[in-house]
């Protein structure tokens, strides 16, 4: 902590701060959807790289002020898409734009905008505050008891001087999960996405084996100049154009960053160095501090085309006992060239992710991401060594499918192959608070994803998505590369490695969603679940069938699709 806190101090002197692009959106709001679609079928590129996730809300806006005043092809669908986003990002609008108003605010004080419960806008200070609610029921067949979703919170965002921002949400949070959620946490001892937990027993519903955890998430960001900023905070981060992230993903806790971001013309440099746990309070053996983990990463980002962006990226994950590591805070070296001056001893991934707009309909989509290789050993006398780890993801996106406005497909393959993202040491392994940083299954798996999205009118949305894996189980006691959690030292066999070893296993999963928004960002949900888990031993052959639905208020929605 005493390390973050002096580099922001440094960074801070002698520079003088210009303009901030203000606070970020949340993954899984419709923005994202939005910026796709406009990216991939207005003709005007984004002034951002929508790899780099998440996006602040004043690019979002400025992007979408260009493609209103510069498109001729927008549908009346996309014109409430653009209505959408002024609504939820006013703060950012010019003066003359401020016409999204209620004419009758609650007490003449609350909602006076669709957006927001309470806003303030003085000269040179914002802000706004929301309530957060998501409470859902489902009934699983076999199970006699309900699956429950029960998240209250509240979230607040503002700005000074349009040079500083910050942003904070809390959110209480109580569920009792489906059968394949439980044991998944039986097993990492973790909530997918959270930290701490303790067990929540139900009178009301009559149920005992739920769990309470409480959600936070808080930063507060810097412009230092026109294209130099940085943030600082706890959070999550996700880097790629698909459903899934071979580089980085928000699927792990949250976890203390700092996070720099340099942008000049056709050029974008994130870097990120962040504190991880190593372990979860439920695995921890003692009442201590958790011991920590650390990551350096960058991504480096160009586009020689309006429609086509190339990036690199490059991470270490170390362990040190009672310092960061400081020669891995040097922002434009190569990490690999640092460890081996330090001898070797940490775990360095390196990745590539690229996209390509096509015809103002489709966008091609894909990353490479590289743990580990030795060339004779891929290419020359491929025997399926062990440490030939590496994953490869391509995918595809499809904006009004056959002509259809607001009908949007998306289909998406990924390879990982054992032991990626492992590392002899345990403590060095890519993942943080017993959760992946990357994909949620972790390795020895190929996947394939398809998605179906129809806007049939701006209020009503219909989602389907299958997915469909296979992949290889570990035998109890035995190390066959896809939990990632396991130290590669332990692995089965040297040679004649393969996707799917162990107990080979098939998962099948797939949703269809009926969303209404009786206000803005207020919806009421139907969903129905399937997830099938085949392989030859009866005890993990087992299937997940619910139908359920809610309401949610200000939350961004979430998927546990493993």
């Amino acid at each position: 902590m005493r390390f973050f806190l002096s580099l922001i101090f440094l960074f801070f002197s002698g520079l003088q701060l210009l303009n901030a692009q203000g606070t970020t959106l949340p993954l899984g709001t419709d923005a994202y959807h939005i910026i796709d679609r406009l990216d991939i079928s207005s003709g005007v590129p984004a002034p951002f790289f929508t790899s780099l996730k998440y996006y602040t809300r004043g690019d979002v806006t400025q992007y979408a002020l260009t493609v209103d005043t510069a498109s001729q092809r927008l549908s009346w669908r996309d014109r409430k898409d653009l209505e959408y986003l002024y609504k939820d990002n006013n703060e950012w609008l010019p003066d003359s734009m401020h016409y999204f108003r209620n004419k009758r605010p609650i007490l003449k004080t609350f909602y006076k905008t669709p957006a927001f419960l309470w806003e303030v806008d003085k000269p040179f200070f914002h802000l706004r505050v929301n309530p957060i609610l998501g409470l859902t029921t489902g009934k699983a067949r076999d199970d006699s008891a309900i699956l429950l979703t029960n998240q209250r919170g509240i979230e607040l965002r503002g700005g000074l001087d349009d040079r500083i921002y910050f942003y904070t949400n809390v959110l209480e949070s109580q569920a009792r999960f489906p059968d394949y959620v439980n044991r998944r946490i039986a097993r990492d001892k973790a909530i997918p996405g959270a930290g701490l937990y303790k067990p929540y027993n139900s009178v009301i519903f009559d149920f005992k084996d739920g769990y309470d955890f409480l959600l936070a998430q808080g930063y507060a960001g810097f412009n230092l100049s026109k294209h130099f900023g940085l943030q600082f905070g706890h959070g999550r981060h996700f880097i790629g154009n698909g459903y899934r992230s071979l580089l980085l993903s928000d699927f792990s806790n949250n976890y203390l960053y700092l996070k720099l971001n340099w942008r000049v013309w056709k050029f974008h440099l994130q870097n990120i160095f962040a504190e991880l746990a190593q372990d979860s309070d439920q695995n921890s053996t003692s009442e201590r501090l958790l011991p920590k983990r650390y990551m350096a990463a960058h991504y480096f980002t160009f586009s020689p085309h309006p429609n086509v962006a190339l990036g690199f990226y490059e991470a270490v994950i170390f362990n040190r006992t009672d310092h960061f590591e400081f020669q891995y805070l040097n922002p434009v070296i190569l990490y690999r060239t640092v460890e081996q001056l330090l001898g070797s001893p940490d775990n360095v991934l390196i990745g590539l992710d690229a996209k390509w707009n096509l015809f103002k309909r489709f966008q091609l989509y894909g990353q490479l991401m590289v743990d580990e290789f030795k060339f004779d050993e891929l290419f020359l006398n491929n025997k399926g060594w062990w440490a030939n780890k590496f994953g490869v993801q391509l995918g595809a996106k499809y904006i009004d499918v056959f002509g259809i406005d607001h009908l949007d497909a998306q289909v998406e393959a990924n390879w990982v192959r054992p032991y990626t993202y492992t590392h002899f040491d345990s403590t060095a392994i890519y993942a943080n608070y017993q959760q992946p940083l990357a994909h949620p299954l972790g390795a020895n798996f190929r996947e394939g994803i398809a998605r179906l999205r129809f806007q049939p009118v701006p209020r009503l949305l219909i989602q389907a998505r299958l997915m469909r894996a296979f992949t290889g189980l570990d035998p109890n006691g035995e190390n066959w590369g896809g939990n990632i959690l396991l130290p590669n030292e332990t692995r089965q066999n040297d040679y004649g490695n393969e996707i799917g070893q162990g107990i080979p296993t098939t998962i099948t999963l797939a949703g269809l969603e009926l969303r209404y928004a009786f206000y803005h960002n207020m919806f009421l949900e139907l969903e129905f679940f399937h997830r099938r888990q085949e392989n030859d031993v009866p005890s993990l052959t087992y299937t997940t069938n619910y139908v359920g639905g809610g309401v949610r208020i200000n939350l961004a929605k979430s998927y546990l699709d493993f």
